[in-house]
């Protein structure tokens, strides 16, 4: 069933682009316009959000929970949501799983579980959960994009320090928790995915593995620290982040992204700089899905590719009110926690 939130942002999109037909107008209109009623939308799904306690600076997690964390990072300042599931004791610690969210959504939509249910995964699996807010002109956070090298608009653009935000977020629970600090991982969806692949380039001391979904490798600069584990998802048929590289038209301003690196080649490069095997085993087949496995060689890293044949770009076992539905041949979180689980 979607969920109310995702239903107001739905409407909302849907009153954007009845508005800006009715302006008859494009560029800078379209975009005020744009932001304008996306505002309201975000407006709205923060109301209908679960609640989150607001932590000041310093305070500790006293108990499971949903929280909000804010940062000044890079002259402005940045926020998080976290959730910590019922597991949590204040003795114990838990892995932590940040996920990023695609280019025009933010955290409070990354954190819907109707969207992709990942609340939902850390209750089963008992890990800390943690939904950072790119780049956003909106207040609610929506809009939002992350600097991941060659993509994308706002943050590529002005040259934001998102590695630098997502570090001081890893650290900033670190105070407030107990967290494993050998189980920290970074996954996203698009942009958080791209931005997936920049952190495991420059954060590999802090994340001990990622995962991106329909978001390739478009870093300018790759020198890891060490070898980072990486899980890729793609749909053969992502008509955005094409899979044989390229944006796709569903784009309609190709400045504000990148001509995306290919699916192989994203692939290709990761099996090169953890020195796992040029030959890849299949480790999962399904009608609709398969997953093909690169080895870790003595001191490197695993590589390995999901591929699903439909579901265009979405999250495998997800939620999505526009565009083809995601596929259901694999669940992205299951996938994930699953090699995450086997380094």
């Amino acid at each position: 069933m979607t969920s109310r939130p995702a239903l107001l942002f739905l409407t909302a999109l849907s009153l954007l682009a009845t508005a800006c037909s009715l302006a008859g107008e494009s560029g800078p209109l379209r975009e005020r316009l744009r932001e304008r009623v996306v505002e309201r939308a975000g407006q709205r799904l923060a109301a209908e959000a679960p609640p989150a306690t607001l932590l000041k600076s310093g305070a500790r997690i006293t108990s499971p929970g949903r929280y909000e964390i804010r940062l000044r990072h890079g002259g402005q300042e940045r926020m998080a949501l976290v959730h910590v599931p019922r597991q949590w004791t204040a003795t114990g610690s838990l892995p932590l799983v940040m996920a990023l969210h695609g280019a025009g959504g933010g955290a409070l939509y990354q954190a819907d579980d109707g969207n992709y249910g990942l609340i939902s995964k850390a209750e089963e699996a008992g890990f800390i959960a943690v939904f950072p807010n790119g780049i956003s002109p909106a207040s609610s956070g929506l809009l939002a994009t992350w600097n991941a090298g060659n993509c994308c608009a706002r943050a590529r653009d002005e040259n934001v320090d998102d590695v630098g935000f997502l570090r001081a977020v890893v650290t900033d629970v670190q105070r407030r928790t107990g967290i494993d600090a050998s189980r920290v991982y970074a996954i996203g969806m698009s942009n958080g995915g791209m931005m997936a692949y920049r952190l495991a380039c420059e954060a590999g001391d802090v994340f001990r593995g990622i995962m991106a979904v329909a978001g390739t490798d478009n870093t300018r600069n790759c020198r890891p620290a060490r070898p980072v584990p990486v899980l890729h998802i793609h749909a053969r048929n992502d008509d955005r982040v094409l899979f044989n590289g390229g944006a796709g038209e569903a784009f309609r301003n190709e400045a504000l992204v990148s001509d995306f690196v290919s699916v192989p080649d994203t692939v290709t490069k990761w099996v090169q700089l953890n020195r796992a095997a040029p030959a890849a085993r299949r480790v999962l087949a399904v009608a609709g899905a398969s997953c093909d496995l690169h080895e870790a060689s003595a001191g490197g890293a695993p590589v390995q590719l999901c591929v699903t044949e439909t579901g265009g770009h979405s999250w495998p076992g997800g939620s999505k009110q526009r565009g083809e539905t995601p596929s259901t041949a694999i669940k992205a979180n299951d996938v994930m926690w699953s090699f995450f689980g086997s380094l």
